[in-house]
C-alpha cells in the first residue's frame, strides 16, 4: 500500500513543480519577446544600439532599457533567465520516467500497435529524445541553417515525421507526450546549449571592450524564435492525454502538424501585436480556427469507434431493460478493476479520477464519459489492457443510443 502512496504523490509533486517551472519559463519568455518588440529609440542610447520601453503594471511605472553594448558599468549581480528553462526539462523527464516508464503497460506500450518490453519502450523514447536534439542542432547548423523559412519547413517536417514514428511503437497518448518531450527538448537544448553559451561569450567580449562575433547573436537569436514559436503546440501535446480524441493513432501525424501549426500562428500574430498594433496580422486566428477545426474534423472521422457508433444510431429499436444489464455487466467486468472504490488492478490505490464504474448507479451516472472513452475513442481500457472486445463495444455503443 506504501508504494501506491508513495507512486500518487510522486506523480503530483513532479506535475505540480513541472506546471510552476512551465510557467516561470514562458512566462519570462513571452515578456522578454514582448519587451524586445515593444522598444522604443531612447536619448541615451545610440540608435541601432538598444531601446527602451515603458510599462505600467500593480500601480507603478517601469522604465526598462536594453543595451546591445555593454554600459559603462554593471551591477555586481546579474540575473540570467536559464533556470527556469532547466527545472521545466528536469521535472518533465522525471514525470515522464515516473508516469509513462514506470507503469509503460497503462500509459505507453500498446501491444496492438507494438508489442515492447518495459525496457525496450524507455530506451526508444529517451534514445529518440537525444536522437533529436543531435539532428535538429546539426540542421540548424547545416548550410539549410542560413535559409530561415527553409529551416521552419524541415523543423515543421521533421517534428511530424517524428510523431509518426512515435505512433508506430507507442500508445496514441505515448505518441504525443514524446512528440511534445522531442519539441521541449528542443527548446531547453537551445538555452542550454546555444542561448546562454552564446550570452556569455557575448558579455565577455564587451566587458573588454572587444566588438563580439556578430554569429554568436544571430545563432542565440535563431534559437529563440525557435522557441518562442515551438511554445503553444508544446502545451497542447503535454496536455493531450486528458483528451482521446486527441490522440487517435490512425491521424495522430496530421494532428499534430494541425496543432503545431494552429499554436504557431496564434504565437504569430502576439508577436505582430506586441511590435506594432496596428499591422498585427489577424489573419492568424483564421489560420488557426481552420487547423484546429480540421483537427476536430479528422479526430471525429478517424475514431476507432465511430462506425459502430454510427450503425447503433442506425438501429430502431425501443430502450430494452435486457440490453442495460448487458451494459453493466460489459463494463464491471472490464473497467471495475480500476474504477472501483477499492481498485484491484496492480499499482492502481485509487479509481482514476475519482471514476467509480462498479455499481450499477454509477455507470449510469458515466454513460457519457464511457461512450467517450470506450466506444467512440478506445481510450478505455488504456491499451485494452482488460481485451474489451469489438462486439462488446458495439453493444456499448446500442445500449447509448438507446439511453
Amino acid at each position: 500500500m506504501v508504494d501506491y502512496v508513495i507512486m500518487e504523490w510522486g506523480s503530483a509533486a513532479l506535475r505540480w513543480l513541472h506546471v510552476i517551472a512551465a510557467m516561470a519559463w514562458i512566462g519570462s519568455s513571452f515578456f522578454f519577446m514582448h519587451l524586445d518588440a515593444g522598444l522604443r529609440p531612447h536619448p541615451e542610447i545610440p540608435a541601432g544600439k538598444g531601446g527602451a520601453a515603458w510599462q505600467v503594471h500593480g500601480g507603478g511605472f517601469y522604465e526598462m532599457k536594453k543595451h546591445l553594448v555593454a554600459p559603462a558599468s554593471l551591477p555586481a549581480e546579474l540575473t540570467w533567465h536559464k533556470w527556469q528553462s532547466y527545472m521545466t526539462w528536469l521535472s518533465g523527464f522525471f514525470l515522464l520516467g515516473w508516469i509513462y516508464y514506470a507503469q509503460s503497460s497503462l500509459y505507453l506500450i500498446d501491444p496492438a500497435v507494438r508489442v515492447l518490453s518495459p525496457a525496450a519502450a524507455a530506451g526508444i523514447g529517451i534514445g529518440s529524445l537525444l536522437a533529436g536534439w543531435i539532428v535538429y542542432d546539426l540542421l540548424c547548423k547545416s548550410p539549410l541553417g542560413r535559409n530561415e523559412t527553409l529551416l521552419a519547413v524541415l523543423g515543421f517536417g521533421f517534428v511530424v515525421a517524428m510523431s509518426a514514428f512515435y505512433a508506430q511503437v507507442f500508445s496514441g497518448r505515448g505518441a504525443l507526450i514524446h512528440t511534445g518531450a522531442l519539441m521541449a527538448t528542443v527548446m531547453s537544448g537551445n538555452v542550454f546549449r546555444i542561448i546562454i553559451p552564446n550570452q556569455k561569450k557575448v558579455i565577455a567580449a564587451l566587458l573588454a571592450g572587444e566588438a563580439p562575433d556578430p554569429a554568436l547573436g544571430k545563432q542565440a537569436k535563431q534559437r529563440s524564435i525557435h522557441n518562442n514559436y515551438l511554445t503553444l503546440p508544446v502545451v497542447f501535446l503535454m496536455i493531450s492525454n486528458h483528451y482521446p480524441l486527441a490522440h487517435t493513432g490512425a491521424v495522430l501525424p496530421l494532428l499534430v502538424a494541425l496543432i503545431t501549426f494552429a499554436g504557431a500562428v496564434i504565437r504569430h500574430f502576439f508577436n505582430g501585436w506586441h511590435a506594432d498594433h496596428s499591422k498585427a496580422p489577424w489573419w492568424c486566428w483564421i489560420a488557426a480556427a481552420l487547423a484546429f477545426g480540421a483537427a476536430m474534423a479528422l479526430s471525429w472521422q478517424a475514431a476507432p469507434g465511430r462506425q459502430s457508433w454510427l450503425a447503433a444510431e442506425r438501429q430502431i429499436a425501443a430502450a430494452n431493460p435486457a440490453m442495460t444489464e448487458q451494459a453493466i455487466q460489459i463494463v464491471q467486468g472490464r473497467c471495475s478493476m480500476c474504477h472501483a472504490s477499492q481498485p484491484v488492478w496492480d499499482g492502481i490505490s485509487a479509481p482514476p479520477k475519482g471514476v467509480k464504474l462498479a455499481e450499477e448507479a454509477d455507470i449510469l451516472r458515466e454513460a457519457k464519459a464511457i461512450g467517450l472513452h470506450a466506444v467512440l475513442t478506445h481510450a478505455m481500457p488504456p491499451n485494452n489492457i482488460t481485451e474489451i472486445t469489438a462486439e462488446e463495444r458495439a453493444t456499448l455503443a446500442l445500449w447509448l443510443t438507446r439511453r
